[in-house]
């Protein structure tokens, strides 16, 4: 008698022509529904560290001016330099991670040189305070192209967008968490910021070990491991990146550029009146709603076309941010939740949109090159913005961002058009 056994499906990517096809849902990721243990843990990996990262990034900007001496000046200058130190990392380590054929080495080193620097904040010394903020920066940036790519690795091809929501959930869960415990620990130790800091190394630390320990690579059959050790994101390996690909990172691009730093929304807050020791509920709020919708969207995103789910993240941005622009603290919490909802119904997905459409031996290089040109437009907006606002005021700001988004949409819904109409002119094909 013969056993019949489902084999999972192939993943999803390019095809001869240029086009792409949607993955084949296998009947075991149906039937099973369960996502690898690796998965879990990287998640939890990011939960650790976002509580150690937050603990600290909640204060610091009070820290660096009242404590260190640093100006308000310098303290802007001084994130600008250490964003760009990410941005610019990022898009090399998923490139490296694609050259060496190994990507748990480079994620263990990021996320190692962020737990490490996080003492170094309690110093109080003005070089090793800046030394610190750009380390920590440069760690984020060598894990996160990485990261990607091995989620994309261990999730089955037709459970990514799961994958994918479950890790950005439990992200925003450690993002939730930090300043919470940060409040809680001032409280607690009379202000003694430098003593938060230095237990802020611990969930650090518990995220590397986390990972080190628990988390087994997948062995890898691509090209990457058989060909010599060259140097990374050369023009012809970005040449290779398929035209579906490229499609989806000028959609991303488009996304961070209608959607700006979520500083403005503090602001929004302030400015209709909410008092200065209730503004980190604005990011609270935002992280419940970001946390409790991200895995279901991701879910979601395996059962319906990404590019419609994305479309609807699009709409709940635009309704956000025409709801900003009333008065009162009531838009403000509507604005807030809705923000968040978008957030979650749009991170994990479009991360899913990367890996399927970027060849498996090249997906660090395509993680990296889509965070960097997505922080990129992230910075340009954020910078409009703010130029907006004084200007004109903040309903002026919400606007621009209600425009963007309303062009990144048509923009959104042109692409799908003509990605699910195949180049020889055949039969339209589904999109995931």
């Amino acid at each position: 008698m013969t056993t019949s056994v489902d084999h999972p499906s192939p993943p999803p990517g390019p095809d001869d022509k240029g086009g792409f096809v949607a993955p084949a849902r296998s009947g075991t990721a149906r039937r099973a529904g369960r996502l690898p243990p690796a998965i879990w843990v990287l998640g939890l990996v990011s939960l650790f560290m976002d509580v150690s990262s937050e603990m600290i990034h909640g204060l610091l900007p009070a820290y660096l001016v009242g404590t260190v001496g640093l100006s308000v000046a310098m303290v802007g200058l001084l994130d600008g330099v250490a964003e760009a130190t990410a941005l610019g990392v990022k898009v090399f380590s998923g490139a490296i991670s694609d050259a060496l054929g190994r990507r748990k080495i480079l994620a263990v080193i990021g996320y190692g040189l962020a737990a490490l620097c996080k003492p170094l904040f309690a110093v109080g010394d003005v070089a090793v305070v800046i030394t610190a903020r750009v380390v920590d920066r440069f760690g984020k940036g060598i894990r996160g192209a990485p990261r990607d790519a091995l989620v994309a690795d261990l999730a089955p091809s037709a459970m990514r967008g799961a994958a994918f929501g479950l890790r950005q959930s439990l992200d925003s869960v450690g993002a939730l968490l930090g300043p919470l415990l940060a409040i809680a620990l001032m409280m607690a130790l009379d202000d003694d910021v430098r003593t938060v800091f230095l237990i802020a190394a611990i969930p650090g630390g518990l995220s590397v070990l986390l990972l080190a320990a628990f988390v087994r690579e997948p062995p890898r059959s691509d090209a990457a491991t058989q060909r010599p050790l060259q140097w990374p994101l050369r023009t012809a390996e970005l040449r290779r990146l398929p035209s579906s690909y490229w499609s989806v990172v000028a959609v991303g691009a488009a996304l961070m550029a209608a959607r700006f730093s979520e500083g403005f929304l503090v602001l929004r807050a302030q400015h209709q009146g909410l008092a200065l020791t209730l503004v980190p509920l604005v990011l609270v709020g935002l992280n419940i709603v970001y946390a409790a919708s991200a895995w279901p969207a991701g879910r979601l995103a395996d059962r319906v076309s990404r590019p419609t789910l994305l479309a609807v993240a699009l709409a709940v941005l635009l309704v956000s941010q025409l709801v900003f622009t009333f008065d009162g603290p009531g838009p403000v919490a509507v604005g807030v939740a809705l923000w968040g909802l978008h957030l979650g119904l749009s991170q994990g997905v479009i991360s899913a949109m990367v890996a399927d459409t970027a060849p498996s031996s090249l997906r660090g290089t395509a993680f990296g090159v889509f965070h960097l040109v997505s922080g990129v437009a992230t910075l340009l907006s954020s910078t409009v913005a703010g130029v907006a606002w004084e200007v004109s005021g903040p309903v002026t700001t919400f606007f621009f961002g209600a425009a963007m988004t309303t062009l990144t949409l048509v923009g959104l819904l042109v692409v799908r058009r003509r990605s699910a109409v195949r180049p020889d002119g055949g039969a339209p094909t589904s999109t995931s």
